[in-house]
């Protein structure tokens, strides 16, 4: 029962990093696919508006399901470290590099600093989050057994089922990012960027779903327990995934941004929870349950009782300082 209160915690984290941290990489997306300086600018400046108090703050999510993997399922942690450790590493140093850049690029005065950073900045927001898609899909389709290094370094991330994690983390981030700027952009009375920022959400939409598509077959042949699992046990996540994804598109076409996003992140966190519920209770596909991997009683016990305490200062602070944010473009928005 502790073990998995755990994993269910562990889980909602995930799926916090993947909402909010994931629309943060998204946006760096459409930085990249803006276009040149003068016609890019607009695009550019909602993007460093939008993410700009908030693209930190997203990263305590990650945080947190790295310390609760360790500290509740430390072998799984090790076997996960040790075996992916090149993609982690490669995620990682995007993350420092996005930020840096983003930050840099902000206080540059100089055209060419600019361009360099934004470069920097858009780069990295495309190969983070394929890295770490990457890592899904090996985990996934049960290429990291248990014990340090003891799975192949290179193809547990380089097989089919990582590399379709990897493209539809890009994808699906690009969507998210896409559909929340089509409301910021409508709150902020840019009725053309909004309208701009729609398109992308559709035909992102659209290049996600052609994806998911392609990969039945992907995983059918290369991790077949997880197809079985998403076929029959998750079954209802995914169809409820699919229905949000496609009702998003049609809130999409009728302006209901604020409706969208809910429905966006819906199909996102539906189908994180359908790849959770289609392996449980292993956490390392045909070796280690959670039972067999979670700390004992006691340590669990702690874990969940610090998080109760955190969870009373942190949650409160977040959910201010995303209000405060919005409150504060709307008002603006009131005054002019």
């Amino acid at each position: 029962m502790l073990a998995d209160a755990a994993l269910a915690v562990m889980w909602l984290g995930l799926t916090c990093y993947a909402l909010f941290g994931g629309a943060d990489f998204g946006a760096g997306v459409w930085d990249l696919l803006a276009g040149g300086t003068a016609r890019g600018r607009a695009r550019r400046t909602l993007i460093e508006h939008s993410i700009g108090p908030v693209w930190e703050a997203n990263h305590v999510w990650l945080i947190f399901v790295i310390v609760m993997l360790w500290s509740a399922f430390s072998p799984v942690f090790a076997a996960v470290m040790s075996t992916l450790y090149i993609p982690l590493t490669l995620a990682a140093l995007g993350i420092i590099a996005r930020g840096a850049a983003f930050a840099f690029r902000k206080a540059s005065t100089e055209l060419w600093q600019q361009r360099l950073f934004g470069a920097c900045f858009a780069l990295s927001s495309l190969l983070t989050p394929f890295f770490l898609g990457t890592v899904a899909g090996g985990v996934a389709s049960g290429r990291v057994p248990p014990g340090l290094a003891e799975g192949d370094v290179l193809t547990s991330w380089l097989n089919p089922t990582s590399l379709l994690g990897g493209v539809l983390a890009v994808v699906t981030c690009a969507h998210l990012a896409a559909v929340y700027l089509c409301a910021d952009a409508n709150r902020e009375g840019r009725p053309e960027l909004a309208a701009a920022f729609t398109r992308d959400a559709v035909a992102s939409g659209l290049v996600a779903g052609v994806v998911a598509l392609a990969g039945i077959a992907v995983l059918h042949a290369d991790a077949p327990e997880l197809f079985h699992g998403l076929t029959h046990r998750a079954l209802p996540l995914v169809i409820t995934s699919a229905v949000a994804g496609l009702a998003g598109l049609g809130l999409l076409a009728r302006r209901r941004f604020v409706s969208a996003r809910a429905a966006a992140a819906l199909a996102i966190a539906a189908i994180l929870w359908a790849w959770g519920t289609a392996q449980y209770p292993a956490l390392l596909v045909g070796s280690t349950t959670v039972t067999a991997s979670a700390a004992n009683s006691s340590v669990l016990s702690a874990i969940l009782i610090v998080l109760g305490a955190g969870a009373l200062v942190l949650v409160p602070s977040l959910w201010m300082l995303y209000a405060t944010f919005q409150r504060e473009t709307a008002d603006q928005q009131s005054s002019q």
